[in-house]
């Protein structure tokens, strides 16, 4: 069971996310902050939780300063954002305060669902989104040595699904595409990340422009 803080400013936000997650087996709220302060008193009194799902902007105590005394405090427990902040400063910043997710307010219920699991096994996560803004602003992403031949011993649907991955769609899109279950997608999703060797969306679309399994067209 992974068990979550949600702290969140916005009751609207707040209640919706709540509602997502209850009915997710092995998912658990234990609890929820309207910002830092509030949370880390939470934690404070002894609640136990396996991952921190928080905002960035917030009254009192927001979010990067949140994460960077829960990596003092608490330097096992998970923190991943969420939040509509997407420049890639805020990114930077999360990630050296200890974060291991990043996500948008925008992503859809697939992607933050399979954040969550992912950073609940050790592993980081930046949502598609950005990941795509990001690589796409490399020159690396543009012009194109031969590709690296690829060990990862792929098969052709893992090959078709890195493809839709690195396009932007989500499990849910993918699944309808191929005519397969969301759950078939995410066991694919998984088996790339652990052949590729790469930790997290950013890294898996990397791979697969380095190996010629993707190739952008220029715009």
């Amino acid at each position: 069971m992974i068990h979550i803080l949600l702290v969140e400013d916005h009751h609207l936000v707040r209640d919706g996310i709540s509602t997502l997650l209850a009915n997710e087996p092995d998912l658990r709220i234990q609890a929820v902050a309207a910002d830092g302060r509030e949370a880390l008193d939470l934690l404070d009194k002894g609640l136990e939780v396996t991952v921190v799902l928080t905002d960035i902007n917030m009254p009192e105590l927001d979010g990067i300063d949140l994460a960077s005394q829960l990596q003092t405090k608490f330097p096992l427990m998970k923190i991943v954002f969420l939040t509509m902040l997407d420049h890639e400063d805020y990114l930077q910043r999360a990630f050296k305060v200890g974060a291991v997710g990043y996500l948008l307010k925008t992503v859809t219920r697939d992607e933050l669902l399979f954040a969550i699991r992912h950073v609940a096994e050790g592993n980081t996560y930046i949502c598609s989104e950005i990941s795509y803004k990001l690589l796409k602003k490399s020159s690396s992403f543009y012009i194109m040595n031969e590709p690296e031949p690829t060990d990862a011993n792929l098969s052709v649907r893992e090959k078709e699904i890195l493809e839709l991955v690195v396009s932007g769609m989500t499990n849910h899109q993918i699944a309808d595409k191929l005519f397969t279950s969301r759950r078939t997608v995410e066991g694919h999703r998984q088996k790339l990340l652990a052949k590729t060797r790469t930790k997290n969306t950013a890294e898996l679309i990397r791979y697969a422009i380095q190996h010629g399994i993707f190739k952008e067209k220029a715009s």
